[in-house]
């Protein structure tokens, strides 16, 4: 795995520009035909995976303006092979780009690339890119007075945005064509900080430790690195989670009163299991259900508890919908449930570009219903004075305090429900993160942390 988002070349023995190109451009017509970046990756030969994944999140998070560069250069929809292979190009030629290559190299590298795939589109390809360049700041100027060019982004997605956050969309908005930084969870139960800072710098890698509660485990790289460069990755001694998932376990485990030793907790919608093994690294005595409706995502658990030796007979995972209590629940209620809700991932765009290209407006609705019954199902599990801590990492209100006004509101059989202290969205520039810089740096997350009495 290579968590590095920025375009490059690939690896070396990696296959030459032009390939990664024609590579580039399958990848962006599958997600523009409705598949998922990760599975189109997944198709690639490994040997160009890192340099065509570069490719793609740079192509992906400038789509909407090279979208609209095309229309105006060519305003005929050429076929989608050809389509994709242009518009790729044309963002990385985009001049906020930082493009790895000079604008002679990209444009001779497309057009061979074209030769390759479409012989008959290479010339119009070569013409339509260099008059780009000559005409690059019109060009540019005029798809930025376009919403798909100027925000990158669905206008439906701007439009809920501006709704739900009136003074921080336009924020919101720039923040999602970032690349994120990569940042690292140190098993503090194998190694300490401290150390695991020095081993890092002894391997080349600079980084630097966080400051804020919930972040003691938590490290940035000052540039992002294949895991397998990481010290004691494989041997269980870190994990990559961004700083906004590295606050569920402390926000779930460290309220008041302290859960008893060996307590019941749920994670229910466990996968791939960064949280799960956040739980188990801070309080190892835990008797732990992971549970996942995906028995392929919920591998991904048991390889992740493997990994960082945290399987053990109090733990256990099992592939079940979390709203279907009827089951999987042997009847003996939890201390402890962590709802990590499925969501539209709205909050973490930076990571997964294609999520704004790939998400409908009726999806909003959709997961809120999904996210209203799993909370509905999940809350008489939990004990008298039991917690269950909400979490989605959307952006959009209605998956958020929409989500959790709605459940607090509605009467309920088993005693009333209460919130105490919800930390809310983790947003750059929210309020209640302006005394931490490094909040800035967290992927958009929402948090409600709820009692039982």
């Amino acid at each position: 795995m290579n968590t590095s988002s920025s375009p490059g070349a690939g690896t070396p023995g990696s296959p030459p520009l032009s390939r990664l190109l024609e590579l580039t451009a399958d990848v962006v017509a599958a997600v523009r035909a409705g598949r998922s970046l990760t599975d189109a990756l997944a198709a690639c030969p490994p040997p160009a995976r890192p340099g065509t994944q570069a490719l793609a999140f740079a192509v992906l998070r400038r789509w909407g303006s090279a979208a609209a560069a095309r229309e105006h250069l060519a305003p005929r929809t050429p076929p989608p092979v050809v389509d994709a292979l242009l518009t790729s190009a044309l963002a990385l030629l985009w001049p906020d780009e930082a493009p790895p290559y000079p604008d002679h190299t990209l444009v001779d590298q497309a057009v061979t690339a074209a030769r390759h795939k479409v012989p008959a589109a290479a010339g119009f390809i070569n013409a339509v890119l260099r008059r780009f360049i000559r005409e690059r700041e019109a060009v540019v100027a005029q798809a930025g007075r376009q919403p798909l060019g100027a925000w990158n982004h669905p206008d439906w997605w701007v439009q809920r945005l501006r709704h739900d956050w009136p003074t921080q969309w336009q924020a919101l908005l720039a923040q999602a064509q970032q690349r994120p930084p990569m940042v690292l969870r140190v098993n503090t139960r194998r190694v300490s900080r401290a150390l695991y800072l020095e081993r890092l710098a002894a391997a080349g890698l600079r980084a630097r430790a966080v400051d804020g509660a919930g972040w003691e485990q938590a490290v940035i790289l000052t540039e992002p690195c294949p895991v397998d460069r990481l010290p004691g990755f494989s041997a269980g001694e870190v994990s990559v989670q961004d700083l906004a998932a590295q606050l569920a376990a402390p926000l779930l485990l460290d309220d008041a009163p302290p859960l008893a030793d060996g307590a019941r907790v749920l994670d229910a919608c466990a996968a791939p299991g960064g949280k799960t093994a956040h739980l188990l690294e801070r309080r190892p005595d835990l008797h732990l259900l992971a549970l996942d409706a995906d028995p392929n995502r919920l591998a991904k658990v048991d390889e992740t508890l493997r990994r960082l030796g945290l399987a053990g007979p109090g733990v256990a995972t099992r592939a079940a919908d979390a709203r279907q209590t009827a089951t999987w629940w042997d009847g003996e209620p939890f201390d402890a449930i962590l709802l990590d809700a499925p969501c539209t991932a709205s909050g973490i765009v930076r990571r997964h570009p294609d999520i704004r290209w790939l998400r409908r407006p009726e999806d909003v609705s959709a997961l809120a219903r999904t996210q209203a019954e799993l909370l509905e199902a999940l809350w008489p599990l939990l004990k008298p004075g039991g917690r269950l801590l909400y979490a989605t990492c959307s952006l959009f209100q209605a998956e958020g305090r929409g989500q959790i006004d709605a459940f607090l509101q509605r009467a309920t059989p088993d005693g009333p429900r209460v919130a105490k202290d919800s930390p809310g969205h983790l947003l750059p520039l929210a309020d209640n993160d302006r005394q931490n810089p490094d909040a800035a740096l967290a992927d958009g997350f929402f948090y409600a942390l709820l009692h039982k009495p």
